[in-house]
């Protein structure tokens, strides 16, 4: 018998609705249960694409003896982090604070029948394993709650008081200090000290993409010919697209590595990660000219139009698992791979085999992942790679997350405008996107966060909304010059500096609950970052300078933080030395936008804007005056350059 969650919209909930686990969704009937009935709420967060949500559902959700525990002593409360960013920002805060260490999915979280947090984890597998408290498995420890809170235990009810209390008092920055271009040699240092020689990336296993930071050291070599920065982007992007954690059969980025090689990853699929890594891999191309890049970018957006696409909207992700196990769609039997290249008669098929490393031993599980050891993909994988198709056609493909994300969807429009500077298909997929994307998530004048495919949306939108679909709007307005994307980007960064802004301080979310948006880039780029990337544009296409004003008091507030750790926050970096270098508009005709599109997205300078005018030449602007004009196309980027 199902559970509350089937009556929930969310797949992520829906997922849970067969648990033996008598689960609420959150709800304030949920936490009055708790205090009328003096029981301990557990709740747990994550998502549907989340590997470790799943083998925590199977050994401990769906555990009958766990499930008595918390159905007999506990209130018990689910949350899908995608739909509800805001409880789930609040919760990492919370695991922050009782761990002193970053949390991650699934969280879970013990709080007192008020909802006072005083424990929480991650992952708790069912069984204790050690003789501490972080060892305690779930029927120990849960137990342990019940107990304590039955006898209203003076100490963890002091815990809890306290945590709240911590939690209530916002940290502002000691101090300010003054913008430079010199933030970013501390940005370089830092860079360069995580950087893995070898393998690219900034980290050992796992090993995340770390978009941001990458697009970071793409400006950073564009405005100083930086050749450190150039080595690091290039290493990093080159190796990651071996085949591994990129998917070279489908296309698309799964979530991250296991290894420090890009080789065997959780095969889950993020729409922000391939959004964010297409926009790189697309600069990358337009700034050194290799087609690998170009082509690496154009099969994640293809991916997600092919396989994660309904109506012109993009899903969320898709699971790492099917069949029951991880990864069984991605990897290859040896025979089922030499069967197939064998019956269509395939050339030099062992060659081939060993260099898409298909062995008999295998390279994950005793099955192969399809990968290039030298990063070069052969003229004959053309060939190959239906073949594999092929074979993925025959097996169960994995679960899709169905839910439309605002923020997400606007990262990958912003994604393929740039593309569409090399291919005008992708300007008109991304134009028919974005519409559909404002028909469905911005009604009757509010602006929604998420709904599921061919369903009314619910929950209003966050910062992270508003500042996403402001950047593709300025990128639609840059591309086609149709007004009325800059009338809305005009109007949603009002609506944000109106709802989640004060004296420098963005909030992520106001209402239920008012978390301070961070100025790191984590999961994707920080929302804060974004905002000031939208109000710096609009700033200079409105000529209205409250707008750099704002931006300008963010980073002020910023300020001594980013000075410290701009590896922490590489977008705002790279919207501090955009502030203090300046912006370049080209004014010319909407003609001349569009022949020459390519050329104008090749410029040097990384802070370009469009204006179409009546004009046929192509005139080179600053702040407050115009510098040059020329009627070629191709000696604008030499006058970009030398206006500074």
């Amino acid at each position: 018998m199902s559970n509350r969650l089937a009556n929930e919209d969310s797949p992520y909930l829906q997922q849970h609705k067969n648990n033996p686990v008598d689960w609420w969704p959150w709800c304030d009937e949920a936490f009055e249960r708790a205090k009328q009935e003096n029981k301990a709420i557990f709740l747990s967060i994550g998502y549907s694409s989340c590997h470790w949500c799943h083998v925590m559902e199977e050994t401990v959700f769906e555990n009958q003896e766990c499930a008595n525990i918390l159905n007999r002593d506990f209130i018990s409360i689910k949350v899908d982090r995608e739909e509800r960013p805001d409880i789930d920002k609040h919760y990492q805060e919370v695991h922050q604070l009782l761990n002193r260490r970053a949390g991650g999915w699934p969280t879970s979280v013990f709080s007192t029948p008020e909802n006072k947090p005083f424990f929480a984890g991650t992952y708790i597998p069912p069984e204790s394993n050690t003789g501490s408290i972080e060892g305690m498995g779930f029927k120990e420890l849960t137990a342990l709650i019940a107990t304590k809170v039955s006898q209203n235990d003076e100490q963890l009810f002091k815990n809890a008081d306290e945590a709240e209390s911590f939690l209530k008092n916002i940290q502002h920055p000691k101090e300010a200090t003054v913008l430079k271009e010199d933030f970013r040699k501390n940005f370089m240092l830092q860079a360069k000290n995580n950087f893995d020689t070898k393998n690219g990336g900034f980290s050992v296993k796992p090993k995340f993409p770390h978009a941001s930071t990458l697009n970071t050291l793409l400006t950073i070599d564009r405005l100083y010919d930086d050749k450190s920065a150039k080595a690091m982007l290039k290493t990093t992007l080159n190796a990651m697209k071996k085949g591994g954690m990129y998917d070279l059969v489908d296309g698309g980025f799964c979530r991250y590595s296991t290894d420090e090689e890009w080789y065997v990853p959780h095969f889950e699929k993020m729409l922000y990660d391939n959004a964010l890594l297409s926009s790189v891999y697309v600069d990358a191309y337009l700034a050194y000219g290799d087609e690998s890049h170009l082509c690496t970018a154009k099969e994640c957006v293809d991916f997600w139009y092919n396989f994660m696409s309904e109506d012109e909207l993009f899903y969320s992700a898709s699971d790492a698992d099917s069949e029951g196990e991880e990864g069984t769609y991605f990897v290859y039997t040896y025979d089922e791979v030499v069967e197939v290249l064998s019956e269509a008669n395939i050339e030099n098929m062992q060659s081939k085999l060993a260099q898409m490393s298909v062995t008999p031993e295998g390279n994950f599980q005793g099955k192969s992942i399809i990968r290039f050891e030298n990063g070069v993909i052969p003229e004959w994988f053309a060939d190959v790679k239906p073949l594999l198709s092929q074979i993925r056609s025959q097996k169960e493909y994995p679960f899709i997350d169905k839910k439309i994300q605002t923020s997400w969807s606007a990262m990958m429009i912003n994604s393929m405008f740039k593309l569409g500077s090399v291919d005008a298909k992708y300007k008109q997929r991304a134009i028919k996107n974005l519409d559909k994307l404002l028909n469905t998530m911005f009604l009757n004048g509010i602006l929604y966060h998420t709904t599921l495919i061919h369903k009314k949306p619910k929950v209003e939108a966050f910062l992270e909304d508003y500042a996403f679909l402001s950047q593709a709007l300025l990128s639609a307005y840059k591309q086609t010059q149709d007004e009325v994307y800059l009338v809305y980007a005009h109007r949603f960064v009002n609506k944000a500096l109106e709802e989640f802004y004060e004296k420098g301080v963005w909030n992520f979310s106001v209402g239920e609950f008012i978390t301070k948006a961070e100025i790191s880039d984590n999961t994707y780029t920080s929302s804060v970052s974004i905002m000031l990337d939208a109000l710096l544009s609009i700033a200079t296409l409105l000529e209205d300078e409250k707008y750099t004003h704002f931006a300008f008091k963010t980073m002020e507030y910023n300020s001594y933080e980013l000075g410290r750790k701009p590896i922490y926050s590489p977008y705002m970096l790279t919207q501090v030395l955009r502030h203090l270098k300046g912006d370049r508009v080209i004014k010319t005709s909407l003609e001349n936008i569009d022949i020459s599109a390519l050329t104008l997205a090749k410029i040097d300078y990384p802070f370009v804007l469009f204006k179409a005018s009546e004009e046929d030449e192509y005139m080179i602007c600053g702040e407050k005056s115009c510098f040059a004009q020329t009627l070629n196309a191709e000696d604008v980027n030499s006058l970009v350059t030398n206006s500074f």
